[in-house]
């Protein structure tokens, strides 16, 4: 299962803080009885019973006011995209209009939440708006953050808990095996695997770490080394049941296995695993409809400093402007953070990285995003495939 984020609204002073503070056992929030203390979303991992490790997230109030607050506001909202799941809180049987608009919200974006009537020792949740907000919304739940009683305070937190592993129990976000449907037992899986200035010092990087456990569960020999050994180790004539390559070396690699050998990438992997495939593979070939001065978003699931080597931002760029021959100018997105794309008339196409290191409900909505302002999309592994040549091989071990 992937890493899950919950995401926590509601107006000020509500307890969202204490909220974090107590599903944490931490003092991760600063609390204060002044309104508008937290003014910027505070995040912190945390590993819940019954569901793993996950992100928590406290943000804004939602009632806040002024320039600077509908600024904090608007950050708050914005932390709906990474949501899996979201609380939202209220006190003293004040479910307002503000609540609904937000429960709609959700409603509308697909998000679970589950609603959270807090302090609940000193104002206990009435029972006909329990009974008119569960009729309405479904999941509530009464709660209180700073119980004195630890045996009460456990119980509270123990029912949140159970109510959230309940409702995330039920949400399907598609994700599959990398190698689902592609690895028996007995088989040889051969990942070449590079080491290069992008891979974090000491480490293999998700994709390939992911790669090396499906292999291992399916009962089959992995076999991983770098492009350099390939050839050679080819030259043994024991030849794999499918390899799987970093997709830079795409071609160097295509030209040594061979053709009777099926050949994938790890970003295409994630393409099936984790994206919109379909919506993906019709995406790559805009690649051959470029003209000049078109212009490329690329979307960075993760943050990190751009080399001079750098696949997104370097390498990928000069590949399509020599491929296409056009002058193709690129923006770029980083993380998570917004898009604002300016539709179709600003860009060709999106382009986005495998997405290893965020969850698939959140690369799909992200995805989903971009594909409604009528750009079409593709990811890096297919990119680097179709202006190499050898797309329809790349994905064929897919389809």
């Amino acid at each position: 299962m992937s890493i899950r984020t919950i995401v926590i609204f509601g107006k000020r002073n509500t307890g969202k803080s204490s909220l974090i503070n107590s599903l944490t056992g931490q003092q991760t929030a600063i609390v204060s009885d002044v309104p508008g203390t937290t003014t910027d979303p505070v995040r912190k991992r945390v590993e819940l019973p019954g569901i793993g490790i996950s992100n928590i997230i406290d943000t804004a109030g939602l009632d806040d006011s002024g320039a600077l607050g509908e600024r904090r506001v608007a950050k708050s909202l914005e932390a709906m995209d990474l949501a899996d799941l979201a609380l939202i809180l209220f006190t003293d049987n004040s479910f307002t209009s503000l609540e609904r608009d937000l429960a709609k919200t959700l409603n509308e974006s697909l998000i679970p939440f589950v609603i959270v009537h807090n302090k609940s020792d000193i104002h206990p949740l009435d029972p006909e708006l329990r009974a008119q907000l569960t009729e309405e919304y479904g999941n509530v739940i009464e709660y209180s953050c700073e119980v004195s009683d630890q045996d009460v305070a456990q119980s509270y937190r123990s029912a949140l808990v159970d109510k959230i592993v309940r409702v995330l129990a039920t949400i399907d976000d598609g994700e599959k095996p990398m190698l689902e449907g592609l690895v028996s037992a007995s088989d040889n899986i051969l990942l070449v695997c590079p080491i290069d200035e992008g891979a974090p010092h000491g480490r293999l990087i998700l994709p390939q770490v992911t790669a090396i456990r499906e292999v291992l569960d399916a009962g089959a020999v992995a076999t991983v080394l770098q492009p350099a050994a390939l050839k050679k180790h080819l030259e043994s004539g024991f030849l794999p049941d499918l390899v799987v390559t970093d997709s830079q070396f795409f071609a160097p690699v295509a030209d040594i296995v061979p053709q009777k050998v099926p050949l994938t990438s790890f970003s295409v992997l994630l393409s099936r695993s984790k994206g919109p495939f379909k919506a993906l593979l019709e995406g790559v070939k805009v690649l051959g409809e470029l003209k000049d001065g078109d212009r490329i978003l690329m979307l960075e699931s993760c943050t990190h400093h751009a080399s001079c080597d750098d696949i997104g931002r370097v390498k990928i760029p000069a590949l399509i402007r020599k491929v296409s021959g056009k002058k193709i100018d690129f923006d770029y997105i980083s993380g998570l953070d917004p898009i604002t794309t300016g539709g179709a008339n600003k860009y060709r196409l999106a382009i986005q990285c495998g997405g290893c290191m965020v969850t698939t409900t959140q690369l799909r909505r992200r995805l989903a995003r971009v594909m409604r302002d009528g750009i079409p999309v593709t990811n890096y592994g297919m990119t680097i495939a179709y202006l190499n040549g050898i797309i329809d091989r790349a994905v064929a071990p897919l389809v």
